[in-house]
């Protein structure tokens, strides 16, 4: 029987879902004991008191969030298998729950670019690894799609301050944005700073900033106003191969161990980025329409009513906002709701589909198919049980 120590922040959705995907494993093979330390206790013993209280409760492993000056081998000095979350750097000498930082960010800036963004901003930490990387990623795909000159970018903030910030520099440097900028914040925490000093100054979302986070906090996510889009992470699939890596290790101690890596499940598009880049009245007016009446029985005629002008006008210039007709744009955003619910609900899939508006239900699959890659049950199956490891 394993007995495991979590230094982790269990105020963040992160943490729990790290030990969801722990306790699916340990359900599979043999129990454990689980210990849920709060990371105030080396706040006030220091790592030394840590380690003592951990030999005297006779851990076998331990995964924290620790510092690049905090001596972890004191840890696997005793014997007691040392797992880091990411918090500032990656570790050389213990294997780190770390993600494919770039990706997140090379893929949110893709997002944004086909959504025909012109400008964009970067919310994060300074000195600290995950952020950085996401900061990277985002900008090199900038760059690459030629608007360098189009990047504006915040991070003075120390992680240390995670709570406590300066909110008169921030709020000064979203009034000195351009109108109509794509932001992407390092994580979801700093892109609810950024909703509630926008609601401060009265500077609308999406209209006149977009705002996309990352982690997928569902909670976070739809307490902000607007609810927010966010960059979806398998943090439970994380957890759970960071349980068989502890196993091994504890069981087999020159086990060569490698760091374990968070896989992506996409962007979940929310009301904080539900819109395109454009200066066109007519092209806002009828997204905003699609958007707030996505799950009713909408069609593409009923968006025409509301627009004064023709109807091969609006249509060309819809098209050439979006990439996309009417009914294209209301057939993709449906799909994609739905894709979002099969993920994370257990309801049929013809419930789900009337839900978010489909009326007929013979050519769903097909159209499902057409843009995500997979029919629906594919689709869950494949993502769902990634999430849900079952």
């Amino acid at each position: 029987m394993i007995r495991l120590i979590l230094l982790l922040d269990f105020t963040e959705s992160y943490a729990h879902r790290i030990l969801a995907g722990i306790q699916t494993y340990v359900r599979e093979h043999e129990p454990w004991v689980v210990c849920r330390m709060p990371p105030s206790f080396k706040e006030e013993h220091g790592i030394e008191g840590v380690v003592k209280w951990a030999k005297k409760w006779r851990a076998d492993a331990i995964i924290g969030i620790f510092s690049p000056e905090e001596d972890v081998s004191l840890f696997t000095n005793e014997g007691i298998v040392t797992v880091a979350q990411d918090y500032i750097q990656r570790f050389q000498t213990i294997p780190n729950i770390t993600s494919n930082y770039r990706k997140a960010g090379e893929e949110i800036a893709s997002y944004l670019i086909e959504k025909q963004f012109k400008h964009f901003a970067f919310f994060g930490y300074k000195n600290v690894v995950w952020s950085s990387e996401r900061r990277e990623g985002f900008y090199n795909r900038i760059v690459d799609a030629g608007f360098s000159d189009h990047f504006h970018e915040y991070h003075n903030i120390e992680i240390e301050n995670l709570w406590f910030y300066d909110y008169e520099p921030l709020i000064s440097w979203l009034q000195g944005l351009p109108e109509k900028t794509a932001l992407m914040a390092c994580d979801d925490n700093q892109a609810i700073k950024i909703t509630e000093a926008c609601r401060t100054i009265k500077l609308k979302i999406p209209e006149q900033l977009t705002v996309i986070g990352v982690d997928n906090d569902t909670t976070l996510c739809n307490l902000s106003d607007p609810p927010l889009t966010s960059y979806n992470l398998n943090v439970k699939r994380g957890g759970y191969k960071t349980a068989e890596l502890i196993d091994r290790m504890v069981r087999h101690h020159t086990f060569k161990a490698e760091d374990i890596y968070i896989d992506t499940l996409g962007i979940v598009e929310r009301a904080s980025a539900n819109i395109f880049y454009t200066n066109d009245a007519h092209v806002l007016q009828a997204i905003k329409f699609i958007n707030n009446n996505i799950y009713s029985k909408l069609s593409v005629e009923d968006v025409l009513q509301k627009i004064p002008i023709s109807r091969r006008t609006f249509e060309m210039k819809f098209k050439a906002s979006t990439s996309m007709s009417v009914y294209q744009y209301i057939l993709t955003y449906r799909i994609k709701l739905l894709a979002n619910l099969l993920v994370n609900t257990q309801e049929h899939i013809s419930t789900l589909a009337y839900k978010v508006g489909f009326q007929e239900l013979k050519n769903v699959s097909r159209q499902f198919k057409k843009i995500m890659g997979h029919t629906p049950s594919d689709y869950r199956k494949i993502n769902q049980n990634n999430e849900k490891i079952s």
